[in-house]
């Protein structure tokens, strides 16, 4: 490990184990993907009871911030649930199952906030809606690829929004802020799954490292929409409820850094891709995958069990 690496440190058990000790994460080693830490499990349940309530109504601003990043975590939790009974062990098969019922429970809660402000619910939002709609960035619908593929955009996603979660904390709107005080614990544990295997996959095999650098060229392209202001995210960070994206690039680059420094690998010199997934442009992959992710809702709309 090189002496720059301080916010990771690389500890002896049998596999490789990166446990996070920078400034605001868990600090809980055994830390899972689907333990909810007590007092901090607000629900999707629970912030629908305040809707239905009164006691919360977001503005139409900060409905369209909170549907940004339901539909992230949605389509992303769309993509990995694919890898389950795919994975290349049964351990990893558990590991991405859970990080994708992370980001359904994220996205869930971010939808259901979203959707006080439309008369609208969960469902409705992630169902019903057409593809110009949705709001989640390019990188979130790409192709899971081959598992060096998958885990290059688990590294880029991961290390993304736990910076963003942590600074969402401090939203001054109280919903937000709770959805990301639990969002973070989860995310930090997703971080530390993904620095693994980019370690484990860069200091393996002469294949596996190559496949990793292929997988981090593929990925990279759509980085930097993840970090682009606009004037919605503009108005809400004036505001407090939300954080300018550009403030957080720094950080990202420096913990990413890291750990591709650690890997020996470089932070691949690629254009960047055009972007508009906040702006309802998406790529020829968004149609394939609410196609699938809705068939069932619309061909039975209304349908429980």
């Amino acid at each position: 490990m090189t002496d720059k690496a301080t916010d990771f440190a690389i500890e002896g058990h049998g596999d490789i184990s990166v446990g996070v000790s920078g400034a605001g994460a868990s600090g809980d080693g055994s830390a899972s993907a689907t333990r909810i830490t007590p007092g901090n499990a607000l629900r999707p349940e629970d912030i629908a009871l305040e809707v239905r309530r009164g006691e919360v109504k977001p503005s139409e601003d900060v409905a369209e911030y909170a549907l940004r990043l339901g539909d992230d975590g949605l389509i992303l939790a769309q993509r990995l649930g694919h890898w389950i009974s795919r994975a290349p062990e049964l351990e990893e098969d558990i590991a991405l199952g859970n990080i994708a019922l992370d980001q359904l429970g994220h996205a869930r809660s971010f939808l259901t906030y979203a959707g006080a402000a439309w008369d609208k619910s969960e469902d409705d939002l992630a169902y019903f809606r057409r593809e110009h709609e949705f709001r989640s960035a390019h990188l979130f619908e790409q192709p899971n690829g081959d598992f060096a593929v998958t885990i290059a955009r688990q590294f880029i996603v991961s290390f993304y929004q736990y910076q963003l979660y942590t600074a969402l904390t401090a939203s001054t709107d109280a919903t937000i802020a709770a959805i990301s005080a639990k969002a973070v614990k989860e995310v930090d544990y997703h971080r530390d799954h993904s620095a693994q295997w980019v370690l484990r996959l860069a200091g393996g095999t002469d294949e596996s490292r190559e496949r990793m650098i292929k997988g981090l060229t593929l990925v990279w392209p759509y980085v930097d929409e993840l970090f682009e202001d606009d004037e919605l995210t503009t108005r809400l960070a004036e505001a407090g409820v939300a954080v300018q994206p550009s403030s957080l690039r720094a950080e990202f680059d420096r913990l990413a850094g890291e750990i591709l420094a650690e890997a020996e690998l470089e932070i691949p010199a690629v254009p960047q891709a055009p972007g508009g997934g906040r702006r309802g442009k998406h790529s020829e992959h968004m149609g394939y995958i609410l196609a699938e992710m809705q068939v069932l809702a619309r061909e039975h709309p209304g349908a429980s069990w």
